[in-house]
Protein backbone atom coordinates (compact mmCIF):
# COMPACT_ATOMS: atom_id res chain seq x y z
CA UNK A 1 0.00 0.00 0.00
CA UNK A 2 0.90 3.16 -1.01
CA UNK A 3 0.05 6.79 0.41
CA UNK A 4 -1.91 8.91 -1.57
CA UNK A 5 0.76 11.70 -1.94
CA UNK A 6 2.31 8.96 -3.88
CA UNK A 7 0.06 7.78 -6.23
CA UNK A 8 -0.21 11.77 -6.74
CA UNK A 9 3.11 12.08 -7.72
CA UNK A 10 2.88 9.07 -10.02
CA UNK A 11 0.00 10.22 -11.91
CA UNK A 12 1.51 13.51 -12.34
CA UNK A 13 4.95 12.18 -13.54
CA UNK A 14 3.01 10.08 -16.38
CA UNK A 15 0.11 11.87 -17.43
CA UNK A 16 1.78 15.16 -17.53
CA UNK A 17 5.40 14.77 -17.53
CA UNK A 18 5.20 11.67 -20.11
CA UNK A 19 7.51 9.48 -18.02
CA UNK A 20 7.06 5.75 -18.79
CA UNK A 21 6.19 3.61 -16.18
CA UNK A 22 9.52 1.63 -15.57
CA UNK A 23 11.57 5.12 -15.47
CA UNK A 24 8.76 6.41 -12.67
CA UNK A 25 9.68 3.10 -10.49
CA UNK A 26 13.26 3.53 -10.64
CA UNK A 27 13.16 7.18 -9.77
CA UNK A 28 10.63 6.32 -6.82
CA UNK A 29 12.40 3.35 -5.86
CA UNK A 30 9.03 1.41 -6.63
CA UNK A 31 7.95 -1.96 -7.71
CA UNK A 32 6.37 -1.36 -11.55
CA UNK A 33 3.20 -3.45 -10.47
CA UNK A 34 2.62 -0.74 -7.79
CA UNK A 35 3.33 2.01 -10.19
CA UNK A 36 0.89 -0.28 -12.52
CA UNK A 37 -1.13 -0.54 -10.01
CA UNK A 38 -1.28 2.96 -8.80
CA UNK A 39 -2.23 4.20 -12.20
CA UNK A 40 -5.05 1.30 -12.96
CA UNK A 41 -7.02 2.38 -10.13
CA UNK A 42 -9.61 4.97 -9.53
CA UNK A 43 -9.56 7.60 -7.02
CA UNK A 44 -11.03 5.58 -4.18
CA UNK A 45 -14.57 6.94 -3.64
CA UNK A 46 -15.87 8.98 -0.54
CA UNK A 47 -17.29 6.78 2.58
CA UNK A 48 -20.66 6.62 2.73
CA UNK A 49 -22.03 9.40 5.46
CA UNK A 50 -23.06 7.48 8.38
CA UNK A 51 -26.76 7.10 9.14
CA UNK A 52 -28.28 9.46 11.95
CA UNK A 53 -30.87 9.67 14.57
CA UNK A 54 -31.94 12.92 12.88
CA UNK A 55 -32.38 11.21 9.39
CA UNK A 56 -35.97 11.11 9.48
CA UNK A 57 -36.24 14.18 10.59
CA UNK A 58 -34.15 16.26 8.63
CA UNK A 59 -36.79 17.82 5.87
CA UNK A 60 -38.98 18.75 9.00
CA UNK A 61 -35.75 20.57 10.67
CA UNK A 62 -35.25 22.32 7.17
CA UNK A 63 -38.46 23.48 6.30
CA UNK A 64 -38.30 24.56 10.16
CA UNK A 65 -35.07 26.40 9.74
CA UNK A 66 -35.95 27.83 6.35
CA UNK A 67 -39.34 29.48 7.94
CA UNK A 68 -37.88 30.66 10.99
CA UNK A 69 -33.86 31.02 10.63
CA UNK A 70 -33.72 32.96 13.63
CA UNK A 71 -35.25 29.67 15.60
CA UNK A 72 -32.90 28.83 18.77
CA UNK A 73 -31.99 25.25 18.57
CA UNK A 74 -33.26 24.37 22.09
CA UNK A 75 -37.30 25.65 20.64
CA UNK A 76 -36.11 23.49 18.14
CA UNK A 77 -35.25 20.42 20.42
CA UNK A 78 -38.44 20.43 22.09
CA UNK A 79 -40.27 20.54 18.25
CA UNK A 80 -38.43 17.56 17.73
CA UNK A 81 -38.61 15.83 21.08
CA UNK A 82 -42.43 15.96 20.78
CA UNK A 83 -42.50 14.55 17.52
CA UNK A 84 -40.18 11.36 18.75
CA UNK A 85 -36.49 12.32 18.20
CA UNK A 86 -34.37 10.94 20.79
CA UNK A 87 -31.28 13.42 20.68
CA UNK A 88 -29.82 14.87 22.93
CA UNK A 89 -30.40 19.59 23.13
CA UNK A 90 -26.58 19.39 22.41
CA UNK A 91 -26.95 16.93 19.17
CA UNK A 92 -29.48 18.91 18.10
CA UNK A 93 -27.42 21.98 18.19
CA UNK A 94 -24.49 20.52 16.62
CA UNK A 95 -26.98 19.73 13.49
CA UNK A 96 -28.48 22.73 13.22
CA UNK A 97 -25.48 24.77 13.20
CA UNK A 98 -25.11 22.70 10.37
CA UNK A 99 -28.25 22.82 8.44
CA UNK A 100 -29.08 26.88 9.29
CA UNK A 101 -29.05 29.29 6.56
CA UNK A 102 -26.30 32.02 6.95
CA UNK A 103 -27.30 35.25 4.79
CA UNK A 104 -24.55 36.74 3.41
CA UNK A 105 -25.12 40.54 2.49
CA UNK A 106 -23.34 42.52 -0.21
CA UNK A 107 -21.58 45.91 0.13
CA UNK A 108 -20.49 48.50 -2.22
CA UNK A 109 -17.70 49.53 -1.50
CA UNK A 110 -18.02 53.05 0.19
CA UNK A 111 -16.00 56.15 -1.98
CA UNK A 112 -15.91 60.19 -0.69
CA UNK A 113 -14.71 63.00 -2.17
CA UNK A 114 -11.27 64.66 -0.71
CA UNK A 115 -12.25 66.92 2.51
CA UNK A 116 -16.21 65.40 2.42
CA UNK A 117 -16.18 63.06 5.58
CA UNK A 118 -14.18 61.84 8.55
CA UNK A 119 -15.59 59.00 10.77
CA UNK A 120 -15.44 59.36 14.93
CA UNK A 121 -15.10 56.66 17.24
CA UNK A 122 -14.05 56.07 21.01
CA UNK A 123 -11.79 52.69 21.74
CA UNK A 124 -11.17 50.96 24.82
CA UNK A 125 -7.53 50.40 25.94
CA UNK A 126 -8.13 48.98 29.35
CA UNK A 127 -7.66 50.78 32.27
CA UNK A 128 -4.30 52.27 33.89
CA UNK A 129 -2.93 52.95 37.41
CA UNK A 130 -2.07 56.65 38.43
CA UNK A 131 -1.09 56.50 42.19
CA UNK A 132 -4.20 54.74 43.86
CA UNK A 133 -6.84 55.29 41.30
CA UNK A 134 -7.88 52.62 38.45
CA UNK A 135 -8.41 54.80 35.37
CA UNK A 136 -9.82 54.19 31.86
CA UNK A 137 -7.54 54.63 28.92
CA UNK A 138 -9.66 55.53 25.76
CA UNK A 139 -8.47 56.85 22.74
CA UNK A 140 -10.30 58.90 20.66
CA UNK A 141 -9.89 58.23 16.57
CA UNK A 142 -10.91 60.36 14.23
CA UNK A 143 -10.29 59.09 10.07
CA UNK A 144 -10.65 60.95 7.39
CA UNK A 145 -11.90 59.02 4.65
CA UNK A 146 -10.88 59.91 1.56
CA UNK A 147 -6.87 60.08 2.69
CA UNK A 148 -7.35 57.40 6.06
CA UNK A 149 -5.17 60.02 8.09
CA UNK A 150 -6.20 59.54 11.65
CA UNK A 151 -6.05 61.27 14.75
CA UNK A 152 -5.28 59.27 18.02
CA UNK A 153 -5.48 60.82 21.27
CA UNK A 154 -5.70 59.19 24.75
CA UNK A 155 -8.27 60.17 27.69
CA UNK A 156 -9.06 58.98 30.99
CA UNK A 157 -12.54 58.78 30.47
CA UNK A 158 -15.08 58.63 27.60
CA UNK A 159 -16.86 61.77 29.03
CA UNK A 160 -18.78 64.23 26.74
CA UNK A 161 -16.23 67.10 27.22
CA UNK A 162 -13.19 64.80 26.13
CA UNK A 163 -15.02 63.89 23.55
CA UNK A 164 -15.36 67.52 22.00
CA UNK A 165 -11.79 68.33 23.27
CA UNK A 166 -10.82 65.17 21.23
CA UNK A 167 -12.81 67.10 17.80
CA UNK A 168 -11.29 70.17 18.37
CA UNK A 169 -7.72 69.08 18.78
CA UNK A 170 -8.07 66.75 15.59
CA UNK A 171 -9.26 70.09 13.41
CA UNK A 172 -6.12 71.54 14.96
CA UNK A 173 -4.26 68.62 13.88
CA UNK A 174 -5.56 68.18 10.34
CA UNK A 175 -5.47 71.91 9.86
CA UNK A 176 -9.20 72.13 8.67
CA UNK A 177 -12.46 70.37 8.72
CA UNK A 178 -14.42 67.74 6.86
CA UNK A 179 -18.16 68.96 5.73
CA UNK A 180 -19.42 65.84 7.17
CA UNK A 181 -18.73 63.69 10.15
CA UNK A 182 -19.97 59.83 10.25
CA UNK A 183 -20.74 58.66 14.17
CA UNK A 184 -21.76 55.27 15.68
CA UNK A 185 -24.83 55.88 17.62
CA UNK A 186 -22.81 56.70 21.20
CA UNK A 187 -24.31 58.47 23.97
CA UNK A 188 -22.00 61.72 23.44
CA UNK A 189 -23.12 62.31 19.63
CA UNK A 190 -26.72 61.00 19.94
CA UNK A 191 -29.32 61.24 22.86
CA UNK A 192 -32.35 59.86 21.10
CA UNK A 193 -33.38 58.08 16.98
CA UNK A 194 -36.30 56.93 15.70
CA UNK A 195 -35.63 55.29 12.68
CA UNK A 196 -34.19 57.70 10.48
CA UNK A 197 -35.09 60.43 12.70
CA UNK A 198 -32.15 61.55 15.32
CA UNK A 199 -31.59 63.73 17.65
CA UNK A 200 -27.66 64.96 18.34
CA UNK A 201 -26.85 66.01 21.65
CA UNK A 202 -26.72 69.61 21.73
CA UNK A 203 -22.91 70.39 22.88
CA UNK A 204 -21.98 68.37 20.04
CA UNK A 205 -24.82 70.85 17.73
CA UNK A 206 -22.90 73.65 19.36
CA UNK A 207 -19.11 72.25 18.35
CA UNK A 208 -20.58 71.49 14.63
CA UNK A 209 -22.41 74.97 14.05
CA UNK A 210 -18.81 76.71 15.18
CA UNK A 211 -16.77 74.85 12.84
CA UNK A 212 -19.44 74.87 9.81
CA UNK A 213 -19.59 70.99 9.84
CA UNK A 214 -22.52 68.47 9.59
CA UNK A 215 -23.17 65.62 11.68
CA UNK A 216 -24.39 62.24 10.67
CA UNK A 217 -25.08 59.22 12.47
CA UNK A 218 -24.95 55.53 11.55
CA UNK A 219 -27.83 53.23 10.65
CA UNK A 220 -27.94 50.66 13.67
CA UNK A 221 -26.34 47.82 13.30
CA UNK A 222 -24.21 49.17 10.55
CA UNK A 223 -20.78 48.88 11.20
CA UNK A 224 -19.46 49.00 7.65
CA UNK A 225 -20.57 52.67 6.90
CA UNK A 226 -18.01 53.71 9.16
CA UNK A 227 -15.31 51.35 8.44
CA UNK A 228 -12.44 53.12 8.20
CA UNK A 229 -12.36 54.33 11.73
CA UNK A 230 -12.45 50.75 13.33
CA UNK A 231 -9.73 49.59 10.91
CA UNK A 232 -7.74 53.04 12.25
CA UNK A 233 -8.79 51.27 15.76
CA UNK A 234 -7.40 48.06 14.82
CA UNK A 235 -4.56 49.49 13.01
CA UNK A 236 -3.76 51.10 16.28
CA UNK A 237 -4.14 48.58 18.45
CA UNK A 238 -1.91 46.29 16.45
CA UNK A 239 1.07 48.36 15.24
CA UNK A 240 0.58 51.22 18.31
CA UNK A 241 -0.36 50.37 21.44
CA UNK A 242 0.64 46.50 21.65
CA UNK A 243 3.46 45.85 23.79
CA UNK A 244 4.28 49.34 24.17
CA UNK A 245 4.15 50.38 28.07
CA UNK A 246 2.22 53.20 29.52
CA UNK A 247 4.06 55.88 31.55
CA UNK A 248 1.65 59.20 31.69
CA UNK A 249 -0.86 60.29 29.96
CA UNK A 250 1.16 63.24 28.16
CA UNK A 251 4.13 60.70 27.28
CA UNK A 252 1.49 59.06 26.10
CA UNK A 253 -0.09 61.02 23.09
CA UNK A 254 3.13 62.40 22.29
CA UNK A 255 4.65 58.65 21.16
CA UNK A 256 0.94 58.52 19.10
CA UNK A 257 1.79 61.72 17.49
CA UNK A 258 5.44 60.57 16.72
CA UNK A 259 3.40 57.18 15.13
CA UNK A 260 1.15 58.79 13.30
CA UNK A 261 3.91 61.06 11.51
CA UNK A 262 6.33 58.30 11.08
CA UNK A 263 4.03 55.07 10.52
CA UNK A 264 0.87 55.32 9.65
CA UNK A 265 1.17 58.83 7.42
CA UNK A 266 4.07 56.44 5.33
CA UNK A 267 1.78 53.41 4.58
CA UNK A 268 0.56 52.60 1.61
CA UNK A 269 -2.89 54.84 0.54
CA UNK A 270 -5.71 51.59 -0.31
CA UNK A 271 -6.77 53.91 -3.53
CA UNK A 272 -3.48 53.46 -5.07
CA UNK A 273 -0.21 51.97 -3.39
CA UNK A 274 2.06 54.05 -5.23
CA UNK A 275 0.64 56.78 -3.04
CA UNK A 276 1.13 57.12 0.49
CA UNK A 277 -1.45 58.21 3.29
CA UNK A 278 0.68 61.14 3.73
CA UNK A 279 0.65 61.92 -0.08
CA UNK A 280 -3.29 61.78 -0.33
CA UNK A 281 -3.83 63.85 2.92
CA UNK A 282 -1.46 66.51 0.85
CA UNK A 283 -4.32 66.19 -1.39
CA UNK A 284 -6.80 66.24 0.87
CA UNK A 285 -5.78 69.38 3.67
CA UNK A 286 -6.58 71.61 0.61
CA UNK A 287 -10.25 70.29 0.23
CA UNK A 288 -10.76 70.90 4.14
CA UNK A 289 -13.20 73.67 5.74
CA UNK A 290 -11.09 76.37 7.24
CA UNK A 291 -10.78 76.47 10.99
CA UNK A 292 -12.19 79.46 12.68
CA UNK A 293 -10.78 82.45 14.25
CA UNK A 294 -10.86 81.07 17.42
CA UNK A 295 -11.16 77.17 19.04
CA UNK A 296 -14.17 76.23 20.87
CA UNK A 297 -14.36 76.22 24.27
CA UNK A 298 -13.57 72.52 26.00
CA UNK A 299 -13.53 73.17 29.90
CA UNK A 300 -16.37 71.63 31.65
CA UNK A 301 -17.94 74.25 33.88
CA UNK A 302 -19.77 73.03 36.90
CA UNK A 303 -21.80 74.94 39.93
CA UNK A 304 -20.06 74.29 43.23
CA UNK A 305 -20.90 75.30 47.00
CA UNK A 306 -18.55 74.30 49.78
CA UNK A 307 -19.54 73.10 52.95
CA UNK A 308 -17.99 74.14 56.34
CA UNK A 309 -14.27 72.70 54.96
CA UNK A 310 -11.62 75.09 52.83
CA UNK A 311 -12.52 72.39 50.11
CA UNK A 312 -14.02 71.77 47.10
CA UNK A 313 -14.19 68.00 45.92
CA UNK A 314 -13.66 67.26 41.72
CA UNK A 315 -13.44 64.00 40.58
CA UNK A 316 -12.67 62.02 43.51
CA UNK A 317 -9.96 64.50 44.88
CA UNK A 318 -10.83 67.81 47.20
CA UNK A 319 -8.90 71.67 45.82
CA UNK A 320 -8.64 74.59 48.26
CA UNK A 321 -10.26 77.63 48.14
CA UNK A 322 -10.04 80.92 50.18
CA UNK A 323 -11.49 81.48 53.05
CA UNK A 324 -13.76 84.47 52.27
CA UNK A 325 -15.32 81.91 49.42
CA UNK A 326 -16.74 78.91 52.29
CA UNK A 327 -20.09 78.23 52.33
CA UNK A 328 -20.69 80.51 48.90
CA UNK A 329 -21.92 79.47 45.16
CA UNK A 330 -19.35 79.08 43.19
CA UNK A 331 -18.18 77.87 39.48
CA UNK A 332 -15.57 75.17 38.89
CA UNK A 333 -13.83 75.37 35.41
CA UNK A 334 -11.81 71.85 34.94
CA UNK A 335 -9.75 71.47 31.24
CA UNK A 336 -7.48 68.73 30.75
CA UNK A 337 -4.18 70.09 33.01
CA UNK A 338 -6.26 72.66 35.99
CA UNK A 339 -8.92 73.15 37.76
CA UNK A 340 -10.34 77.06 38.49
CA UNK A 341 -12.61 78.46 40.81
CA UNK A 342 -14.68 81.19 39.65
CA UNK A 343 -16.55 83.67 42.18
CA UNK A 344 -18.87 84.99 39.41
CA UNK A 345 -16.41 86.10 36.53
CA UNK A 346 -13.81 86.65 38.79
CA UNK A 347 -11.26 83.55 39.55
CA UNK A 348 -10.20 82.98 42.93
CA UNK A 349 -8.39 79.69 43.13
CA UNK A 350 -6.17 77.66 40.09
CA UNK A 351 -5.16 74.16 40.87
CA UNK A 352 -2.92 71.88 38.84
CA UNK A 353 -5.94 68.54 38.17
CA UNK A 354 -4.90 65.85 39.54
CA UNK A 355 -6.25 61.73 38.25
CA UNK A 356 -5.21 60.12 41.39
CA UNK A 357 -8.17 59.52 44.14
CA UNK A 358 -8.16 61.05 47.33
CA UNK A 359 -5.61 63.35 47.50
CA UNK A 360 -6.08 67.22 48.66
CA UNK A 361 -4.50 70.02 46.41
CA UNK A 362 -4.40 72.89 48.29
CA UNK A 363 -2.70 76.31 48.03
CA UNK A 364 -0.23 77.31 50.80
CA UNK A 365 -1.87 81.24 50.92
CA UNK A 366 -5.56 79.99 51.12
CA UNK A 367 -4.09 77.58 54.55
CA UNK A 368 -2.47 80.95 55.92
CA UNK A 369 -5.57 82.83 55.41
CA UNK A 370 -7.52 81.15 57.29
CA UNK A 371 -5.23 80.55 59.96
CA UNK A 372 -5.10 84.25 60.26
CA UNK A 373 -8.71 84.70 60.72
CA UNK A 374 -8.31 82.30 63.52
CA UNK A 375 -5.81 83.76 65.18
CA UNK A 376 -8.12 87.27 64.77
CA UNK A 377 -11.11 85.25 65.89
CA UNK A 378 -9.58 83.75 68.92
CA UNK A 379 -8.22 87.36 69.64
CA UNK A 380 -12.10 88.69 69.36
CA UNK A 381 -12.73 86.17 72.52
CA UNK A 382 -13.11 88.27 76.50
CA UNK A 383 -10.33 85.74 77.54
CA UNK A 384 -7.92 86.16 74.52
CA UNK A 385 -8.20 90.22 75.03
CA UNK A 386 -7.35 89.99 78.89
CA UNK A 387 -4.49 87.30 77.79
CA UNK A 388 -2.98 89.60 75.34
CA UNK A 389 -3.09 92.48 77.28
CA UNK A 390 -2.18 90.36 80.86
CA UNK A 391 -0.66 87.06 79.62
CA UNK A 392 -0.07 85.94 83.45
CA UNK A 393 -4.21 86.10 83.40
CA UNK A 394 -4.16 82.76 82.07
CA UNK A 395 -2.81 81.64 85.27
CA UNK A 396 -5.34 83.40 87.32
CA UNK A 397 -8.46 82.12 85.71
CA UNK A 398 -6.80 78.45 85.57
CA UNK A 399 -6.64 78.95 89.44
CA UNK A 400 -10.56 80.82 90.17
CA UNK A 401 -11.37 77.91 87.59
CA UNK A 402 -10.26 75.52 90.40
CA UNK A 403 -11.71 77.33 93.08
CA UNK A 404 -15.40 77.14 91.57
CA UNK A 405 -15.31 80.36 89.55
CA UNK A 406 -17.06 81.44 87.06
CA UNK A 407 -14.52 82.25 83.98
CA UNK A 408 -16.88 84.06 82.12
CA UNK A 409 -17.62 86.21 85.05
CA UNK A 410 -14.61 86.44 86.63
CA UNK A 411 -13.23 87.71 82.86
CA UNK A 412 -15.45 90.41 82.99
CA UNK A 413 -14.85 92.13 86.01
CA UNK A 414 -11.40 92.02 85.13
CA UNK A 415 -11.48 93.67 81.77
CA UNK A 416 -13.69 96.30 83.93
CA UNK A 417 -10.38 96.82 86.06
CA UNK A 418 -8.34 96.52 82.86
CA UNK A 419 -9.74 99.87 81.77
CA UNK A 420 -9.87 101.40 84.73
CA UNK A 421 -6.42 100.66 86.19
CA UNK A 422 -4.25 99.29 83.13
CA UNK A 423 -2.46 96.34 82.24
CA UNK A 424 0.72 96.96 84.52
CA UNK A 425 -1.56 97.51 87.77
CA UNK A 426 -3.81 94.20 86.74
CA UNK A 427 -1.09 92.13 86.42
CA UNK A 428 0.55 93.26 89.68
CA UNK A 429 -2.16 92.65 91.46
CA UNK A 430 -2.92 89.54 90.20
CA UNK A 431 -0.16 87.75 90.50
CA UNK A 432 -0.12 89.55 94.44
CA UNK A 433 -3.72 87.77 94.73
CA UNK A 434 -2.26 84.09 93.47
CA UNK A 435 0.73 84.42 95.95
CA UNK A 436 -1.51 85.32 98.84
CA UNK A 437 -3.28 82.23 97.09
CA UNK A 438 -6.76 84.05 97.20
CA UNK A 439 -7.20 83.78 92.97
CA UNK A 440 -10.37 85.70 93.50
CA UNK A 441 -11.97 89.00 91.90
CA UNK A 442 -12.86 90.67 95.35
CA UNK A 443 -8.74 90.22 96.53
CA UNK A 444 -7.37 91.71 92.83
CA UNK A 445 -10.01 94.75 93.45
CA UNK A 446 -8.62 95.06 97.70
CA UNK A 447 -5.05 95.24 96.21
CA UNK A 448 -5.43 97.50 93.10
CA UNK A 449 -7.39 99.61 96.00
CA UNK A 450 -4.56 98.95 98.30
CA UNK A 451 -1.90 100.28 96.24
CA UNK A 452 -3.59 103.31 94.76
CA UNK A 453 -3.88 104.50 98.11
CA UNK A 454 0.21 103.98 98.82
CA UNK A 455 1.41 105.42 96.18
CA UNK A 456 0.24 109.18 96.65
CA UNK A 457 2.47 110.42 94.28
CA UNK A 458 0.14 108.66 91.12
CA UNK A 459 -1.91 110.62 89.76
CA UNK A 460 -5.85 109.93 90.13
CA UNK A 461 -6.91 107.65 87.47
CA UNK A 462 -10.11 109.37 85.35
CA UNK A 463 -13.37 107.23 85.97
CA UNK A 464 -14.68 106.28 82.82
CA UNK A 465 -18.32 106.69 82.99
CA UNK A 466 -19.24 105.47 79.33
CA UNK A 467 -20.91 102.33 80.59
CA UNK A 468 -23.00 104.18 82.69
CA UNK A 469 -24.47 107.26 81.08
CA UNK A 470 -26.63 107.39 83.90
CA UNK A 471 -24.25 108.54 86.60
CA UNK A 472 -22.90 111.56 84.50
CA UNK A 473 -24.82 114.01 86.02
CA UNK A 474 -24.30 112.66 89.41
CA UNK A 475 -23.06 114.55 91.85
CA UNK A 476 -20.88 113.14 95.22
CA UNK A 477 -20.79 115.29 98.51
CA UNK A 478 -16.77 115.90 99.33
CA UNK A 479 -16.01 114.38 102.77
CA UNK A 480 -13.25 115.46 104.96
CA UNK A 481 -9.53 113.86 104.23
CA UNK A 482 -8.85 113.12 108.19
CA UNK A 483 -12.07 110.63 107.59
CA UNK A 484 -9.86 108.78 104.28
CA UNK A 485 -7.02 108.68 106.83
CA UNK A 486 -8.76 106.92 109.40
CA UNK A 487 -10.49 104.54 106.72
CA UNK A 488 -6.79 103.58 105.51
CA UNK A 489 -5.56 102.72 108.98
CA UNK A 490 -8.97 100.62 109.90
CA UNK A 491 -7.08 98.85 106.26
CA UNK A 492 -4.13 98.00 107.24
CA UNK A 493 -4.90 96.40 110.66
CA UNK A 494 -7.10 94.35 108.74
CA UNK A 495 -4.37 93.49 106.89
CA UNK A 496 -2.45 92.79 109.56
CA UNK A 497 -4.50 89.89 111.10
CA UNK A 498 -4.65 88.18 107.78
Amino acid sequence: MIDIETVTRIRQLHHAERWPIGTIAAQLGLHHETVERALSEEAPAEPPPRASQLDPYLAFTREILAKYPRLTATRLWHMLRERGCPLSTRQVRRKVAELRPVPREGFLRRRTFAGEEGQVDWASFGHVLIGSARRALSAFVMTLSYSRMLFLRFFFDQSLENFVRGHVEAFAAFGGVPRYLLYDNLRAAVIDRHGDAVRFNPRLLELAAHYHYAPRACRPARGNEKGGVERSVRYARDSFFAARPFTTREDFNRQALVWRDEIAARRPWPEDDRKTVADAFAEESTRLLPLPTHAFETDLVLPVRSGKTLYLRFDLNDYSIPPTAVGRALSLVASETTVRMLDGTIEIARHRRSYDRHRRIEDPAHIEALLSEKRRARGSSPCARLIGAVPSAEAFLEAAFQRGESVALTTERLLLLLDDYGAQELRLAMEEAQARQTPRVGSVVYILGKRRRQSQRRPALPVDLSRRPDLKDLYVKPHASETYDELSRSDDDDDERE
